[in-house]
Formats: structure tokens, sequence, C-alpha cells
């Protein structure tokens, strides 16, 4: 027989208490009688349902990373915490990981770890420099140092003039003699007042000399001949005005640096011709000109006729130049050579008198065709520097010329 069941005759047998939803299996065991009245009769078992409830489901416990996309990114208490990456794999899909990718990781491993310099602000003149702290950037101490040591001590306004290419020496002095010069603020007719152009503010005919000093230079000249030694004559061609072109590239390279006024060291006449010295060093040119130099020169020198023995006897003797008598170191006749039919001599001298090889040809009964200067010192002129050019002087052939910077 079937049984007839209700939700409303199950309630009243049983009582179910209220629980969170939860997934239920059911087994049931039911006893039914045949009574065809729906109500249960006292006499009737009353049914009976064996009601049991499947155990909970447990909670998955996280897994550890296997390098997969599928990963747990919280755990539970106390443990670590993972951030998520999204990256975008081989195959061109995005997917999340629990570690950076590897192109960010070798990035950060070759990254460079210098800090940017930050870009200099214009700092007040006259101020002296200061660190990130506000400190001072050298001591006293160290300052004090280092203008007892290296720094130029002040030197003599007439001098200082010069090196600024205001004039010569001779005409920066007249120029003081004259008032022209102010020194801080106050006329200065002293040539030997000590300055500095670093510090003090000097106006020559009311143009402020500029604070930095033009750059030394040393130059060898092949001077042709019909060139004169100095700038004042304005009817010769003087060698200086085979320096424009240099002088024009030199202040391309060293802008807001003041011309330089070079002068030669010592003179050549303008019939001779050969190795001459052009600077702006006034302490170099003082040095291997004076005669405690020491230095020698060689000459040159094609004559015309025949030289016999008697001329190189004179010649050996020497003779008075200026009361002083004059013997030069040495004398050789050189060997004619296949292009030029004329006698040539090396003459060596040390003295430098004026027109000293002249008047020794002169005494020894010999005309000069031509007398050409190639070498002073330890230096010699170039055999390759065609006339009228010039070349820089490196610190090798200042020290072949006895200079010592």
């Amino acid at each position: 027989m079937a049984a007839t069941l209700s939700w409303s005759s199950l309630s009243k047998s049983f009582h179910f208490p209220r629980r969170p939803p939860r997934s239920l299996s059911l087994a049931t065991r039911i006893a039914c009688s045949s009574s065809p009245s729906p109500s249960p009769s006292p006499s009737s078992p009353p049914l009976q349902f064996d009601i049991s409830f499947a155990s909970p489901k447990p909670k998955p416990k996280p897994r550890p990373d296997s390098g997969s996309g599928d990963c747990s990114f919280i755990s539970g208490a106390g443990q670590q915490l993972f951030i998520p990456w999204i990256v975008r794999g081989e195959d061109g899909q995005l997917k999340l990981q629990s570690h950076p990718p590897a192109s960010l990781i070798h990035a950060l491993a070759h990254a460079d770890t210098g800090e940017k310099r930050a870009k200099k602000k214009d700092k007040p003149k006259g101020t002296a420099a200061v660190t990130a702290g506000g400190e001072p950037k050298y001591s006293k101490a160290a300052r004090r140092f280092y203008n007892e040591n290296f720094r130029d001590p002040p030197q003599r306004l007439s001098k200082v003039l010069a090196a600024a290419g205001v004039a010569s020496r001779r005409s920066s002095e007249e120029l003081i003699f004259e008032g022209k010069v102010t020194v801080n603020g106050c006329v200065c007719k002293t040539p030997q007042t000590r300055v500095d152009p670093m510090k003090d503010v000097i106006y020559v005919n009311g143009n402020r000399l500029p604070k930095k000093l033009p750059p030394k230079v040393y130059l060898a000249l092949n001077k042709p001949k019909g060139y004169i030694c100095s700038a004042g004559e304005k009817e010769s061609k003087s060698v200086l005005e085979l320096f424009d072109d240099y002088l024009k590239i030199l202040g391309k390279r060293n802008p807001g640096l003041p011309k330089p006024r070079l002068f030669t060291v010592g003179r050549l006449d303008v019939a001779t011709s050969g190795l001459i010295i052009v600077t702006n060093d006034g302490d170099f040119s003082q040095k291997i000109s004076h005669p405690s130099a020491n230095l020698s020169k060689e000459y040159i020198a094609a004559v015309d006729g025949e030289v016999h023995k008697q001329h190189l006897i004179a010649l050996s003797q020497g003779t008075v130049v200026d009361g002083t008598h004059c013997i030069p170191d040495s004398v050789e006749l050189l060997p004619r050579q296949p292009d030029n039919s004329r006698h040539r001599l090396r003459i060596v001298v040390h003295e430098g008198r004026n027109h000293e090889v002249r008047e020794l040809m002169k005494n020894a009964g010999l005309q000069i065709y031509s007398l050409k200067r190639v070498r002073i010192g330890g230096f010699r002129l170039p055999a390759d520097l065609g006339l009228g050019k010039h070349v820089e002087l490196k610190p090798v052939d200042l020290q072949a010329l006895g200079w010592k910077s």
C-alpha cells in the first residue's frame, strides 16, 4: 500500500531546529500502517524516520606555491602575506603569480644605484663654496696652506698690465706714471705696487682689467727675411703679424679670456732668418735671454767668395762688440752642397751680442750672403718647418731651453 505523507504530519512528529543551511543527506526508513485514514489511530504505531546529517566538508588547506598561476595569496594567521603579480606569459595571456617577473629582478640587479647629482645653482659671487650641510667646502687651514704654497703671490702692477696684454712693460710703466691706472678706486703712480688681479679692482684708461689672465703661450717661429722683431714700427713688417690667425683660433679655444700680447725673445735683424721664440711670458723671456742662462746659439752663414784657413783663424780669435771681446764657441767650414756653390760656415756663440755673428764675419774679412739661426740651447729648428710658420713648444722643448715651469 502506498503511504500518503505530508509536511504537516511530519512537523507534528518531529521538531527541526534552525540551523544554517548545509548539504543534507536524508536516509529514511518509513514504517507505514494500512489505515486508510490519514490521521493516525491510537492503536497503530507512529511513523519512524531515520534521518542522519552528512559530516561537513573540511576546509581546504592552503597549498604551497608550486610556481603555477594558481596560488593562495593570503595565508592563515601568522603566515606570510603574498603580493600578487600580474604578468603576461609566453602564450600572451595574463596570469597571477606570487613572485615578481624575472625581467624585473634582472633590471633591478643591474640598475645604477648612484644618486643623480643635482644641478648646481648659481651662487653669488664672492661667497665660499659650501657643502649640503652649509659648512665651507675647505677648512681655513686648508685654504691658508693653498694660498701660501700654490697660489700666485701678488705681482708688480706693471708686470700684471703687461701679462694682461695692455702694453709692454715699459709702456705699462708710462701709463702708471701718467695716472691712467687705478687700483681699488685710487690712482696708482707706482709701478712696483703689489697687486692681485683676482682680488684687486684695476682700471686702465677707464677699462676694467679682467681678473683672469690670458694663458701662457710658447711658440717657435721660422722667421723669414724682411720682418722685424718689434711691433712699434708701422712702416716695416713685424713677425707678430704672422700670428693673427693663431690668435683668432686661440680666442675660440679660450672664450672669455683676454687675448695674449705676444713678443719675441731676443731679436733677429731684418736680413737674418731662422729660429726665434715668441711668447707672452715675461719671466720665461728674461730667463732664457739673460747672459746667465748661458744658452748657445748656432748659426749657418753662407758667404760670397772663397774661405781660407786664415779666415777661420780670424773668426776663432773673435772681435770686440759693444766694448766686449766676443769669442765664438766653435767655427766649422761645412762641405759644399750640390745645389749651392757658396761656402757655408757653422758658428756657435753664447753671449748673444747685437750683430755679433755679422761683426765676427766682418772682422775676418768675409762677406755674408745669408745668415740663419738654427738652434737655441738644446732646441733645434724643425727641418720641415717652412718660412713664416710656427710650432707650439712642448714641455720637453721648454726644458731644452733651460726653462723649468
